[in-house]
């Protein structure tokens, strides 16, 4: 066995107080202080014996799960700087390249089968799925880096603008852990807790993810057959109407069309009453179907685009009309990309 040289021997007390002294200082440095440990806090105690009367969970093995999570404050920072509060025309630039287009070629060329099936029994354009898929994980290349029990507790105790929801998520996710046989302090996600290739939180995994290749399992994180079909269910359960239009642009007339901007996702007037107000409509839509005039801020200025029911329904994925935007688009490039190499 080799030695190291007497004259180049580390000294090992002095590297061992530089080991102590430096994973002291990370542990400090997370929050700013030395946190107590977290079974210690009375909300995590609260939360503790909530699982424990109402969904039956063992105390003492919940509690041992607890004493393993760590709250990070490196996920209070990301929550707070989401990307969909940037202008469209830089938003539009994260997620509409050349790189995403190619590589949604591919997988849609890899998975050609499956996305062909599930449009078929979902009614969901496979584009669609293709474009969420893209967008959200990069085509399940990106899927997150954060143990998902570490970023939903930091921001169920640690981010009082919205602990109700994540305290909720929380709770989903210990449950779906038991049902499906994980270890809670394995999957890994996204700083809010977003799960696998198509980034479900834990309540829309209970609710929407489909064991798709019947395996006995809704594996969102490695198989993508059970994530595309998982895709094509959230949407077809979020009211998607198959073979109808999603978006157009539209260059309104006058001003008379800005009485129709407002606030909200949901479709709030009709095509007749846009039509009304000066804007010009194609022929193909219907005067009584609902509708809503979008206003994104481009590189050259203000531009203008009629949104429909699917376009709503895009926006259940990721409440942000830019998200639901950047979604169609991106969809409608893989079209034309793929439509090129064929």
């Amino acid at each position: 066995m080799y030695k190291t040289p007497k004259e180049r021997r580390p000294r090992w007390p002095m590297m061992q107080n530089l080991s102590v002294f430096c994973l002291a200082f990370l542990l400090f440095s997370e929050f700013g202080h030395a946190a107590p440990p977290l079974t210690d806090r009375e909300d995590v105690g609260q939360f503790i014996r909530k699982m424990t009367s109402e969904h039956g969970f063992d105390r003492e093995q919940l509690t041992s799960v607890f004493q393993k999570i760590r709250l990070k404050d490196s996920i209070i920072r990301a929550i707070t700087r989401p990307a969909e509060s940037k202008p469209w025309h830089a938003y539009r630039k994260i997620f509409i390249t050349n790189n995403r287009i190619n590589q949604g070629v591919d997988f849609w060329h890899s998975n050609a089968e499956i996305l062909a099936e599930v449009e078929k029994q979902y009614g969901v354009p496979a584009e669609i799925v293709v474009a969420i898929i893209g967008v959200e994980t990069g085509y399940g290349r990106n899927t997150g880096s954060y143990r998902v029990a570490d970023a939903l507790s930091t921001l169920a105790f640690e981010y009082p603008k919205r602990s109700s929801f994540f305290s909720r998520e929380l709770e989903h996710f210990l449950v779906l852990c038991r049902e499906e046989k994980i270890d809670p302090l394995i999957p890994v996600g996204s700083y809010a807790g977003a799960m696998g290739i198509p980034q479900f939180m834990p309540s829309s995994y209970r609710s929407y993810a489909v064991d798709q290749d019947q395996d006995g399992r809704r594996d969102i994180w490695k198989n993508n057959r059970d994530a595309i079909g998982s895709v094509s269910n959230y949407f077809k359960k979020h009211r998607w109407i198959p073979s109808t239009p999603i978006a157009f642009p539209a260059r309104p007339e006058g001003e008379e069309f800005r009485e129709l901007l407002s606030s909200g996702l949901k479709p709030d007037t009709t095509i007749s009453q846009i039509k009304d107000a000066g804007i010009k409509i194609p022929t193909e839509i219907e005067s009584d179907q609902q509708a809503k005039v979008l206003e994104l801020e481009s590189s050259q200025g203000l531009v203008y685009w009629i949104t429909l029911t699917n376009f709503y329904v895009i926006t259940r994925y990721n409440h942000s009309a830019l998200y639901a935007m950047a979604v169609y688009q991106l969809s409608q490039e893989i079209v034309n990309r793929r439509n090129d190499k064929t």
